[in-house]
């Protein structure tokens, strides 16, 4: 059995008005997740928008993830940043909250070798002295962690626990589960058949606010009930591709799903990220209905 596994939503970071962290929202949400089922959360990552926080913020962000989830799920606090410094400074306050791992993307924006990029995860990780997952998104860092870029970190790395694999060649997810990983996918709709092939769970957006939908799969699963489980996956995969067909941009997406659901204000992305029209709203608010997604309490 894996120490991490399951479902662990990345989880958003809601905004007041002024664009300021809404600390009580992000509480709601925690507990709405945790109500559904969920196992974790990977906290401040790509749907948290991680690289547009500061460091006040994001440690405010563990301060309030550790405390509202309280040993009822576990919390994987992303802490990478441009440079090593920086990262390791996110990681020793992230450590100082009490959370069960970090999570960190590469360094970026350089090209880096295997052992630069097996370096700066040892300094993070030592930073913190708790397990270190590292974050595999080739699309926003123009870094892919292929197997044998990992096998170097893993020589070099003694706090390496795993990854969230979310990297188009899904086949890795065996390479990594061999090497006696924790091997998170990163892509919704691949949950299921991730899971046969070796990854411990699912580490995505979506399941923020649709909880319930990708616990459905885990549990289908963990009761070796195949059938229950591809359907369960059908549904969760139909319900987000429907709201995809809004065409709106994922990290609005996301808030905007989950302002309907819990009724609450979980504000626009940061800029550039643009705030939803009211057209938008419209469209979003219709497809919520007819997916029968009602209002939950937090």
């Amino acid at each position: 059995m894996a120490d991490f596994e399951g479902v662990y939503p990345a989880l958003t970071t809601p905004m007041k008005p002024d664009g300021s962290l809404n600390e009580s929202v992000l509480a709601q949400i925690v507990e709405f997740n945790i109500q559904a089922g969920a196992h974790g959360f990977w906290v401040a990552g790509g749907t948290g928008e991680s690289i547009l926080l500061t460091e006040e913020e994001n440690a405010k962000i563990a301060e309030i993830t550790m405390q509202q989830a309280d040993g009822r799920a576990k919390i994987i606090m992303h802490v990478g940043a441009s440079t090593t410094a920086h990262a390791a400074r996110q990681a020793e306050e992230a450590a100082r909250f009490g959370v069960d791992a970090i999570c960190c993307v590469p360094p970026f924006f350089y090209g880096r070798t295997d052992v630069e990029i097996a370096e700066h995860y040892r300094v993070v990780a030592a930073a913190a002295d708790v397990p270190l997952f590292v974050y595999n998104l080739p699309s926003a860092t123009g870094v892919e962690i292929t197997p044998s870029l990992m096998k170097t970190i893993q020589d070099r790395v003694p706090h390496l626990k795993g990854l969230k694999h979310s990297a188009l060649p899904a086949w890795y997810v065996r390479n990594f589960a061999d090497m006696g990983l924790d091997c998170f996918i990163g892509n919704c709709w691949l949950m299921l058949p991730a899971m046969t092939i070796g990854a411990t769970g699912l580490v995505d957006g979506p399941p923020n606010a649709l909880p319930e939908l990708w616990i459905a799969i885990w549990e289908a699963y963990q009761a070796r009930d195949l059938d229950r489980a591809e359907a369960a996956q059908k549904t969760a995969s139909h319900a987000f591709d429907r709201l995809n067909e809004t065409e709106i941009p994922f990290l609005t997406l996301i808030k905007g799903v989950l302002s309907e659901r819990l009724g609450v204000d979980c504000g626009d992305p940061r800029p550039p990220g643009l705030p939803m029209s009211e057209e938008q709203r419209a469209k979003l608010k219709k497809v919520v209905d007819e997916l029968e997604l009602a209002k939950v309490a937090a």
